[in-house]
């Protein structure tokens, strides 16, 4: 086929694929008008990953699962705000990794809420003035972030769904040599994962802190021989073309993200069970309450402790487990480590992250 006739064939494929998709978008009108009648949740993110799953062991190429799973996530966030646009609070401001985070989570169709701190996400969502919340728990070379784990001591917020996202830290700058660059604006994050890049590649240029990545590239995109250290996502925001990408020192950074909600998801095979507990003072209390996942066969992916805040040398667990609550030998681990617990609290049994 030459090129016109090539095109044809794409025109038509188009017609059939944007009749397909409305098709599409009035069942999930149905399916929103039968979750309002049963008061059910409109973000199910059990149904969402076995979505996923079946379209990427449907797909043949040559579009990669990566991409399909891009496409689809975008359908589905379209067709769940014909059902209910939803309300996503995340660490703000525009442009951080979290408000990302929140995108690759819920698509480019629901309304998103910047916020100024983890704590007040919690109470965003907990007083209705949000649907859900993002927040970072973890990342894979810095350990846990402290403050969401300490504000479930005081919330009954749920984790709902989980993701990571790959910490790229670019290079952003209207100076298209790196010999032009006299100041580089970062977050001190980026600055410090960064610091061996920055020492070879920009020795001699001043690093000014900022309170953001958002922040760091506006400010780089209105002073004259300067850069910014930032996500593509403020990079893109601020139009300050990326110079330089990939310059943190360690490609294999992640930081993972939850998301907060009042859901309790459904098991699909692949899942990831979050639990906090404290234990009495008596010798060898945590080597029996964490034996009860060697006793039933159950991985614990995460342990950390936290002060409890109930008293002095009090302290409180945190530990993900694989599997979900309503898997046989996850319900008796954890009932054989209540039994040792003094307090014991499930934060959620939800779709684990690839």
């Amino acid at each position: 086929m030459n090129l016109t006739d090539i095109r044809k064939q794409i025109d038509e494929i188009d017609e059939q694929l944007i009749e397909l998709l409305n098709q599409r978008a009035r069942f999930a009108q149905e399916v929103g008008m039968h979750k309002e009648r049963t008061r059910a949740h409109y973000f199910t993110p059990e149904r969402e990953e076995i979505v996923y799953k079946r379209v990427q062991s449907l797909n043949k190429g040559p579009l990669s699962n990566e991409a399909m799973r891009n496409i689809y996530r975008e359908i589905i966030s379209a067709s769940r705000a014909l059902e209910k646009p939803l309300k996503i609070a995340y660490l703000g401001p525009e442009g951080t990794y979290s408000h990302y985070a929140s995108i690759l989570k819920f698509g480019g169709c629901a309304e998103y809420v910047p916020v100024d701190s983890i704590t007040e996400i919690f109470s965003y969502v907990e007083r209705g003035h949000a649907d859900y919340g993002v927040v970072p728990v973890e990342n894979s070379q810095a350990g846990v972030i402290p403050e969401t784990l300490d504000t479930f001591m005081e919330s009954n917020m749920h984790i709902v769904s989980e993701l990571y996202i790959p910490v790229i830290v670019n290079l952003a700058s209207h100076c298209t040599n790196l010999n032009d660059i006299k100041v580089v604006f970062s977050h001190p994050q980026p600055k410090a994962q960064c610091k061996l890049w920055l020492r070879s590649n920009l020795p001699h240029a001043e690093i000014i802190e900022t309170p953001s990545t958002s922040r760091a590239a506006e400010m780089a995109a209105e002073t004259p021989e300067s850069a910014a250290l930032c996500p593509r996502i403020a990079a893109e925001r601020s139009n300050l073309p990326i110079l330089v990408e990939h310059t943190e020192d360690n490609p294999g950074n992640r930081t993972r993200f939850i998301v907060l909600g009042y859901n309790e998801p459904d098991k699909t095979g692949q899942d990831k069970t979050s639990i906090m507990f404290s234990l009495h003072h008596q010798s060898g209390e945590l080597y029996k309450a964490i034996g009860a996942f060697e006793k039933y066969d159950v991985n614990m992916t995460m342990i950390e402790s936290r002060p409890a805040r109930l008293g002095g040398w009090e302290y409180m667990f945190y530990v993900d487990i694989q599997g979900h609550i309503k898997d046989s030998q996850v319900a008796k681990a954890i009932d054989m480590l209540s039994s040792h617990a003094r307090f014991l609290r499930l934060l959620g049994s939800y779709p684990a992250a690839e």
